[in-house]
């Protein structure tokens, strides 16, 4: 606003400083609320046109403040045919090109009344706030002919208990104190669009934060661990590590790189883990993403998509699942396309991670792991490679650079052919 001389440097709206620092320190409140409605007296005489174009220029800042898991509810919304639509007590002229370029239908907004091109003090229509807000609500589902017993809302605050009654399908989201009891009192379900459905968090700590503290090499006594590279992975932003199969014991080798990240990591797995009755929870609660294979679900993708979309880490292995009999021995690693065609979509780094040695730990064809190597554990070696840019918009071909990176990080003796006895193959089928 001062950029575009509606309020001059140093410039400060009557009571705004005690306003920002209540609402900073208690979240909001009616005193809060009855400055806010007091703005448009002290907006008298300014210019409109100037106005809105502060609200053009503050929209490249507020769409990156948005929360990461926000557009994809949105777009959910979208793709069920529901018109989506913004109801906000913020001026209009304010919000209206940020409800645009998120691309909401429609803006519900309080108006401030014009005269020349200038505001003259007064509201152009009700307050949109509470009770007001419901019924600015009321009023443009009954022009646009919009049922709200069939209609979502979500708000994070307990004075739009109005509008969260009014409809039949209310969203307590990112809940203040106040609406997280009523929410839990009316048995609605708290939801969240700072990580993705599912995943509980107690003070900005998701499970992650606990399991990474158990994963670390002293847990796996059984095993000899030397993992590198991992500083080359992004500490922020969209990143997909994608890693070979051997063992089911990848998943603690793959697991120590994802420790050492301290930002939360989703990850893709088989339905079979999610079904199982403790590991599935605590893989649902860490984020996880079930496929089902033979499906043909394109869930897993929409998912990954939409997490690297949210800037977040997505660990995938291109290979789906552990190489059987000879094919296990191949030294060309092959793998479906589903990582490079979540990179083009999504533009996400790629970093290729090579691991070696687990299928000495667990076998494909033991139920559990050997824990009889104490003595003389095997060595596991875990090496992260520098992102990748896979540069082809042919997925096959993307896929087989991307194999090949993956290669390169394994020792040289994978790459050698060899001619596996019969004891080498059993030990790469599933226990009978």
């Amino acid at each position: 606003m001062v950029e575009e001389g509606v309020l001059t440097e140093g410039q400060h709206l009557p009571g705004d400083r005690i306003l920002y620092g209540l609402y900073n320190r208690f979240g909001e409140s009616a005193p809060f609320i009855g400055l806010a409605r007091a703005a448009a007296r002290a907006m008298r005489n300014r210019s409109a046109a100037a106005t809105r174009r502060a609200g053009e220029r503050a929209v490249e800042p507020l769409v990156d403040l948005v929360q990461p898991w926000a557009l994809a509810a949105l777009d959910a919304h979208r793709r069920e045919g529901r018109t989506v639509v913004m109801a906000t007590t913020t001026p209009v002229d304010l919000v209206a090109a940020l409800g645009e370029a998120l691309g909401f239908d429609a803006v519900i907004a309080t108006r401030y009344e014009e005269a020349e091109g200038h505001y003259t003090g007064r509201l152009a229509s009700g307050f949109v706030w509470g009770v007001g807000k419901r019924q600015a609500v009321r009023e443009w589902a009954r022009t646009a002919g919009v049922d709200l017993g069939a209609s979502h809302a979500y708000s994070d605050s307990f004075y739009d208990l109005p509008l969260l009654t009014a409809v039949g399908h209310p969203h307590p989201l990112n809940a203040d104190p106040r609406l997280a009891v009523v929410s839990v009192a009316r048995r609605w379900p708290l939801e969240y669009w700072d990580r993705p459905p599912g995943v509980p968090s107690l003070l900005g700590f998701e499970p992650y934060h606990l399991v990474r503290m158990l994963f670390r090499p002293e847990a796996f006594p059984y095993a000899r661990f030397e993992v590198s590279g991992t500083e080359s992975i992004p500490r922020s932003g969209p990143v997909l590590i994608a890693a070979n199969h051997r063992s089911y014991f990848d998943v603690v080798a793959i697991g120590l790189v994802a420790a050492r990240l301290n930002r939360p990591v989703r990850f893709l797995a088989k339905q079979e883990v999610f079904d199982a009755p403790v590991i599935g929870r605590l893989a649902r609660m860490l984020g996880g993403i079930a496929v089902d294979r033979g499906s043909g679900s394109s869930d897993p993708m929409r998912q990954s998509a939409e997490a690297l979309r949210a800037g977040e880490v997505v660990i995938i292995l291109p290979q789906g699942t552990i190489p059987r009999g000879e094919a296990f021995f191949d030294p060309v690693l092959t793998g479906h396309t589903g990582a490079a065609r979540l990179a083009a979509e999504t533009g996400a780094t790629v970093v290729p991670v090579g691991v070696w040695g687990t299928e000495q730990v667990w076998p494909r064809s033991a139920r559990l792991p050997d824990l009889g190597g104490l003595t003389h554990p095997p060595k596991v070696t875990v090496r992260v490679g520098a992102p990748v840019e896979l540069g082809s918009a042919d997925p096959v071909r993307a896929t087989a650079c991307l194999m090949h990176e993956i290669s390169a990080l394994l020792p040289p003796e994978s790459r050698l052919p060899r001619v596996p006895t019969e004891d080498d193959l059993a030990r790469t089928r599933p226990p009978t």
